[in-house]
This record gives C-alpha cells, sequence and structure tokens, in this order.
C-alpha cells in the first residue's frame, strides 16, 4: 500500500464526498469503494467512521441538514440581526455557500423513500418557520406569512440556476426581491 492511501481521512470528509457522488449519481449509485477510491484511500477506512452503507446514509441526511441548514436557522449572527437585514443575510450566505447544492438530489431521495421524505420534510419546514418567522416580526401574517416565506425559499433554491456564481447581478436581484417581500 503505498504511502498516499495510508492517510486517515475525518467521517465529514467522508460524507462531503459522499454528497458529491450522491449529487451526480442518486442514493442507488453511492459505492463505498467509489468514494474510497474518490478520497484515495483505503475502503477500510471508511469503516472507522460507519458501520456501514446505510448508516453513511443516515448520516448523510444528518449532516447535509446540519451543513446545509441548521448553520443557518442556528446561526447566532442571523438570530440577533432585524428582520428584513436578517432576510438579505440569509440569502446571501446560502448563494455564497452554495446551500442548495444538493437540493435536487434530496428531493429525488426522497420521492423514493417515505422515511427520507419525512425527514426532508422536517428540514423544509425548519427553514420555513426560521424565514417566516422574520416575516412575522415585520407584521405579517396567515396566508400572506406563508406565501412570502415560500416565494422567498423558493428564490434562493434557485439563485444559483439563475446567476451562476456572479455574485453582483445576484446581490442587487437579493435586494430587490427582500424589498418587495417585506413591502405591504
Amino acid at each position: 500500500m503505498n504511502a498516499k492511501r495510508k492517510k486517515r481521512v475525518s467521517r465529514d470528509q467522508w460524507l462531503e464526498k459522499a454528497l458529491e457522488h450522491f449529487s451526480s449519481k442518486g442514493e442507488s449509485g453511492l459505492n463505498i469503494e467509489e468514494l474510497a477510491r474518490a478520497l484515495n484511500v483505503a475502503k477500510s477506512g471508511f469503516y472507522f467512521h460507519f458501520k456501514d452503507r446505510d448508516d453513511l446514509l443516515q448520516q448523510l441526511l444528518a449532516y447535509w441538514t446540519h451543513e446545509y441548514t441548521e448553520v443557518v436557522t442556528q446561526n447566532p449572527l442571523l438570530l440577533m440581526a432585524p428582520a428584513e437585514q436578517r432576510l438579505i443575510m440569509i440569502a446571501t450566505y446560502v448563494f455564497e455557500q452554495n446551500l442548495t447544492e444538493f437540493e435536487a438530489a434530496m428531493q429525488v431521495w426522497s420521492n423514493k423513500d417515505p422515511k427520507i421524505a419525512a425527514r426532508v420534510t422536517k428540514v423544509v419546514n425548519m427553514r420555513r418557520a426560521f424565514v417566516g418567522n422574520a416575516f412575522k416580526e415585520l407584521g405579517f401574517t396567515g396566508d400572506d406569512l406563508t406565501a412570502r416565506a415560500r416565494i422567498f425559499l423558493g428564490y434562493i433554491a434557485s439563485e444559483r440556476q439563475i446567476f451562476g456564481s456572479r455574485k453582483e447581478p445576484s446581490k442587487l436581484a437579493r435586494e430587490l426581491l427582500v424589498k418587495l417581500l417585506v413591502d405591504k
């Protein structure tokens, strides 16, 4: 075994690589041997972090929940910001960190498995509640609040597809969207 294949890879490195493979090949295409090759480590290293492939998938879902949702919904800087500024900060952070990169793959997986669908729905509801609280602070209620939160979340979910990685036009569009959504 060469020296490169003796390196230790962290659990998060396995999960990040798994997300990349998952995104392009789907849940059924996620293969431990391919992941090990992509990380340039021995397959046995996988079992240091995971019991089996099912454990990997469960941890992958938890990792996605944390790294692509909870980093926003539990961010103390966002929680302290005034509501309108918070909405802009949320959209900016999601765009700049490309936090919607794996949304399509997660939705496809959730369409195949009711247990996964329940967990993905829980994440979506967490996002809706977080964004909804900002609109609630701005005085919106009921269907009006729900519609604004959904429009906001729909926009930030597709912003990368619209603008690619171009920051300036996306910044202008994001600020206009928030202005339109917060005006009564």
